[in-house]
């Protein structure tokens, strides 16, 4: 039984050692197959390289254009005469309207000169201290009229009193007089100002 198994070992590692040229064949063959597949696999993938490639030819292919026409030179254009300009028609101006004519405004009138005003007697001053008839001329009936002449300042102060007329009595005269003392009078104005003057101031005497 040693003898075979010893022997059954040999043949082995003859067979392995050795070479095999079915099995070579084999393997060849289907890598050839494998490499066939492939080529066809890579064949129209590369064709249409080719008819792009002939597209793209044919679109650069330049095609000689023809020679453009000589330009020709043109002169500038003549102008044209312009008309003139047409007339205005002549206007009809109405005459003027007496309002359409301008007025200048008259200068201003100058201011009328302050009239001289002459002294006054104030009457409320005469009407409280009224002259006294006297008692002597009262009794005898005596009636009379005295026109004085009182002197005035600026202030309307009496400065003099004389008689113009005389009511022939001399009680009558001295009554007079001594009122006209009494009373206060508007002084004279010249020229916008307060001046002395004189008034004229009668005094009656009657019994009633």
């Amino acid at each position: 039984m040693t003898e075979q198994l010893v022997v059954h070992r040999n043949y082995e590692e003859t067979e392995d050692s050795g070479l095999s040229w079915p099995r070579i064949i084999g393997i060849a063959f289907v890598i050839a197959l494998h490499l066939a597949a492939l080529m066809l696999l890579l064949i129209p993938a590369v064709a249409p390289k080719a008819d792009v490639e002939q597209e793209r030819n044919i679109l650069v292919t330049l095609v000689d254009a023809p020679p453009p026409p000589p330009i020709k030179e043109l002169s500038p254009p003549k102008p044209s005469p312009v008309p003139p300009p047409p007339e205005a028609p002549p206007v009809d101006v109405a005459e003027p309207r007496p309002t359409d004519v301008f007025t200048p405004p008259a200068p201003p009138a100058p201011p009328a000169p302050v009239a001289d005003i002459q002294a006054s007697v104030d009457i409320s001053s005469k009407n409280m201290n009224p002259p006294r008839y006297p008692p002597a001329a009262a009794r005898a009936g005596i009636e009379g009229e005295v026109i004085l002449v009182i002197d005035v300042d600026a202030n309307g102060n009496v400065t003099n009193v004389s008689v113009e007329k005389s009511s022939r009595n001399r009680d009558l005269d001295r009554a007079a007089m001594e009122a006209a003392r009494k009373w206060r009078f508007n002084p004279a104005q010249s020229g916008g100002q307060k001046a002395a003057g004189r008034v004229r101031v009668p005094v009656n005497f009657t019994l009633g």
